[in-house]
């Protein structure tokens, strides 16, 4: 296969930008969702991880079998991770969307990657890499033409607000996993800790569901049950497991910069499914995302004095220096 050929750092800007397009679905099935029925948001991430839970069962058992014994410290870790990222940054993501639209929350949300960036640089001894800081400059200031755009043709300022604190506060939970991602991936493996940490956020979920609501609550319309299984095949199980092969091939930081695609794509998806407009602000701030994505997506930049490694590429370089890894050419590099 032609990708067989490609390097290391290339695949892993693929498949960020696949996870991207998957996560950016996301949106767009809970607001179907919601406007098909009143469903609350519990239920519907309930579904969501009820009909991904079997692909994650399958890799997590086969992890476990296969590879060295996890410690109890190990657990703790993996369970701390799962309770954030996909339990705790979801659930806040999901209530947030009963206000807002699927491409305001798209924006808001995806104030992560600069958040994942500075807990790098303020808790793990990370640098910003100037490559990431331009990248940053022009995806955000696109995100913050279509933001301002949101903001204007809002009906209810309260709403809007209110909606926008409980995506902040996704995007805050989210951005903490996302850092700490690149260590349990190095530690566990991207199979082992992207199936264990979704079943810990399986379990989570349910819990809460059962916790605050009655079987009844599962009486749905079939189409929401159809957008539960498009959430879980498209938006759940696919880019979770292309999200960790990307940190672990450029880090958490540039997978996260590619990430700032996700607004573009849920703008779109926005308007041709939701109906929400696009003006030219959102165009504009379309373009500018887009620049920065290939930006930091450009693998044979010339300023990056040789080839990285993937675990120095996280969330900018370490404080201390380190040789370049030699590799060979990328026709004759494998996918590891």
């Amino acid at each position: 296969m032609f990708w067989n050929r490609w390097s290391s750092e290339r695949l892993g800007v693929v498949f960020a930008i696949l996870s991207a397009l998957g996560f950016s679905l996301k949106a767009i099935f809970v607001k179907l969702a919601y406007m098909e029925t009143s469903v609350d948001a519990i239920t519907l991430l309930s579904l969501r991880m009820v009909f991904s839970f079997p692909a994650f069962l399958w890799v997590g058992l086969s992890s476990l079998r296969s590879g060295p014994k996890l410690s109890g410290r190990d657990w703790a870790f993996l369970i701390a991770l799962g309770l954030l990222g996909y339990y705790g940054s979801s659930i806040l993501d999901f209530m947030g969307l009963r206000y807002i639209s699927a491409g305001l929350e798209r924006l808001i949300l995806f104030t992560y990657p600069m958040l994942t960036i500075l807990i790098g640089v303020a808790f793990m001894g990370k640098t910003f890499d100037r490559i990431e800081i331009k990248s940053m400059i022009l995806s955000y200031s696109g995100i913050a033409l279509a933001f301002a755009h949101d903001l204007r043709i809002a009906d209810d300022i309260r709403q809007v607000l209110l909606g926008a604190g409980f995506v902040f506060a996704a995007s805050t939970v989210y951005a903490i996993y996302q850092a700490c991602s690149e260590t349990a991936i190095k530690r566990f493996g991207v199979a082992r800790f992207s199936s264990l940490a979704m079943l810990v956020s399986v379990a989570a979920t349910e819990l809460h569901f059962f916790a605050v609501q009655p079987l009844s609550a599962l009486v749905l319309p079939a189409s929401v049950y159809f957008y539960g299984i498009g959430m879980a095949v498209f938006s759940t199980v696919m880019p979770v497991f292309m999200l960790s092969a990307s940190t672990r091939r450029i880090g958490a930081g540039r997978t996260a910069l590619i990430g700032a695609l996700g607004p573009v794509l849920t703008i779109f998806f926005g308007w041709r499914f939701l109906g929400e407009n696009i003006s030219l602000a959102q165009i504009a701030g379309t373009l500018l995302v887009l620049s920065g994505v290939l930006l930091v997506g450009n693998v044979n930049r010339k300023s990056s004095g040789g080839n990285k490694s993937p675990g120095s590429a996280a969330t900018g370089s370490s404080k201390k220096s380190e040789v370049p890894e030699r590799l060979p050419p990328a026709n004759a590099r494998k996918d590891p």
